[in-house]
């Protein structure tokens, strides 16, 4: 954030919004989570991570990116040395896991939809790295699939630079290195992101 006074009101308000979605109960995913999941990484002004829904670790913990696609997240990020505890603010389009991890209907997305968009107006971030389809969809409804705009730079909020990525489950899904391959392609857009971030004051 800019300075003490902005980060002190951001914490403030994510707090206070992080209270309110562990009372939600605007659909029916309220009656099946064992936890909301709000938030995790720390709040700034310079990068955010948008995933889809809650899996079922996250759904145990209460923390977005937690199980296996978490760790590679993770190790994704300190490829070009990034971090969730210094650098990254990670949310997710629910705050709530659908049961066996379908995709989130409709209703869903719109109910949860003021609590990202809280995150959104409140941190401002320079860039946004939209994680997955349903991340996708929620920002770029026109777009044609992962696979065609990953690693474009799109227009967001507040002037922010929006990044479609491949979700880390996918990669779980495709271990192969090779050129083209999806590993590959997502090591191109992770070096580009880091590109950015580094230019940012």
């Amino acid at each position: 954030m800019t300075n003490n006074i902005d980060l002190i009101n951001a914490y403030t308000i994510l707090e206070e919004a992080e209270n309110s979605c562990k009372n939600c109960c605007k659909c029916a995913l309220s009656k099946t989570r064992t936890k909301t999941v709000f938030s995790g990484g720390i709040p700034n002004n310079k990068l955010m991570l948008i995933g889809e829904a809650p899996g079922y670790w996250e759904d145990q913990k209460g923390e977005p990116f937690v199980g296996r696609a978490g760790q590679l997240l993770d190790k994704i990020f300190a490829s070009v040395g990034l971090s969730r505890q210094n650098d990254v603010y990670i949310c997710n389009t629910l705050k709530c896991r659908p049961p066996d991890n379908r995709n989130p209907l409709l209703e869903e997305k719109e109910a949860c939809r003021e609590y990202l968009d809280i995150q959104i107006n409140t941190l401002k971030p320079k860039i946004i790295l939209l994680c997955g389809n349903i991340a996708v969809q929620s920002f770029l409804p026109g777009a044609k699939g992962i696979t065609r705009v990953r690693g474009q730079w799109f227009d967001g909020p507040f002037g922010a630079k929006m990044m479609p990525i491949f979700h880390p489950s996918y990669l779980l899904r495709n271990d192969s290195r090779d050129k083209g391959s999806p590993k590959w392609l997502m090591w191109q857009d992770i070096k580009e992101v880091k590109r950015v971030y580094a230019s940012l004051s």
